[in-house]
C-alpha cells in the first residue's frame, strides 16, 4: 500500500496550533484598527485626552461625534450623494460590463477579435489624468454627478473576468436554447445571468467599492462643494476639523473632540461597504476563481 502525500496526510498537533495562532494574530491585526475607530469615536474628551489621542476600549459611551456628523447638513448631504452614485454607477457599470463580456465571449460576434485585443490593450496602456479631464471637459460632464460614474464605469480586468466566467458555461446549453427559438437577449437573460451570478455579485460588489470610495474624481471634477461625496468631505473635515452642524446654533452646546468626529466619519463611510462583505462571502471564492482559472 502506498503512502498518502504529506499534503493529504492529517495535520500534526503542532501545525495545528501554529494555524490556529496565525488564524488569530491575523484576525487580530485586521479588527484592532476598526475597534480604534468605534471606541474612539464613542469616547468623551477626557478619555481621549488621557489615552493621548485614541482609544481602545472606552469607559463611558457618548454619542455626541456621531450627533453632530448626522446633525451636519454638509455630511448628511454627502452621504445621500454617495449612496447616489454608487448605487447608479454600479448599475450602470455592471450592465456595460456584462454586455460587454457575452459579445467578446462569443465567437464569430461582429469585429469580436479585433474588440476583445483592443480591450486587453487598456490593461497595458492606461490613458493619464489629462487626456481623461478633456474627454469629460468636452463631453460637458464637468460639475455633473455623470462625471463620476461614467469615466470609471467599464473596466477590462472587470470584463476579462466575467468574459472567462461565461466561457465555462457549456456550449449545449446555447445551441439548445437557440433550437428553441431563443434569441441573443433571452439567452443572456435566462441563461448566462443565472449561470454567473456568482461573478456577477463579486464584481459588482468590487465596483461598489470603487464608487464609494473614489475621492479623486470628485475633487477633480466637480466645482460646487455642495456637491461633493461623503469620501471628499471626510477628508476636507480632516485637514479643517470643522463640520457644520444644526447643534451648533444652540447656546451652551459643547462640540465634541475632533478625534471622535474624524472617526465618526471614518466609521460612517466605512460601516456601510463593510456590511456587505458577508453577504457575498459565498460567491467569493466561487465567482473570482471560476472567471480567473477557466477563462
Amino acid at each position: 500500500m502506498s503512502s498518502r502525500p504529506i499534503w493529504l496526510g492529517k495535520p500534526q498537533p503542532v501545525a495545528l496550533a501554529l494555524k490556529a495562532l496565525a488564524l488569530v494574530l491575523t484576525c487580530a491585526v485586521v479588527i484592532f484598527p476598526f475597534l480604534v475607530v468605534i471606541s474612539t469615536s464613542l469616547a468623551t474628551k477626557q478619555q481621549i485626552d488621557a489615552n493621548g489621542g485614541y482609544v481602545i476600549w472606552p469607559t463611558q459611551i457618548s454619542f455626541e461625534a456621531y450627533k453632530q456628523v448626522f446633525n451636519g447638513t454638509q455630511v448628511s448631504r454627502s452621504i445621500v450623494i454617495s449612496v447616489g452614485v454608487t448605487a447608479v454607477g454600479t448599475a450602470f457599470s455592471l450592465l456595460c460590463t456584462v454586455l460587454a463580456a457575452y459579445g467578446l465571449s462569443r465567437r464569430g460576434s461582429l469585429f469580436q477579435r479585433g474588440l476583445l485585443s483592443f480591450v486587453l490593450l487598456t490593461l497595458l496602456f492606461a490613458p493619464g489624468m489629462i487626456p481623461v479631464y478633456l474627454m469629460v471637459k468636452q463631453l460637458g460632464m464637468l460639475n455633473t454627478y455623470w462625471s463620476l460614474v461614467i469615466p470609471t464605469a467599464v473596466s477590462a480586468f472587470n470584463i476579462v473576468i466575467i468574459r472567462g466566467f461565461i466561457q465555462a458555461i457549456p456550449q449545449e446549453l446555447f445551441d439548445a436554447a437557440r433550437m428553441d427559438g431563443a434569441g441573443e437577449w433571452r439567452i443572456l437573460r435566462s441563461i448566462v445571468l443565472p449561470s454567473s451570478r456568482a461573478v456577477v455579485a463579486v464584481v459588482g460588489l468590487f465596483i461598489a467599492v470603487g464608487y464609494w470610495n473614489n475621492y479623486f474624481s470628485p475633487l477633480l471634477y466637480l466645482n460646487d462643494t455642495e456637491m461633493w461625496p461623503l469620501q471628499l468631505v471626510m477628508r476636507t473635515f480632516v485637514l479643517d476639523n470643522n463640520v457644520t452642524s444644526n447643534a451648533q446654533a444652540i447656546p451652551g452646546y459643547v462640540a465634541p473632540p475632533a478625534q471622535s468626529v474624524q472617526m465618526a466619519l471614518v466609521a460612517i463611510a466605512t460601516l456601510p461597504i463593510l456590511c456587505v462583505y458577508p453577504f457575498l462571502t459565498k460567491h467569493m471564492s466561487k465567482g473570482m476563481l471560476t472567471g480567473a482559472i477557466k477563462g
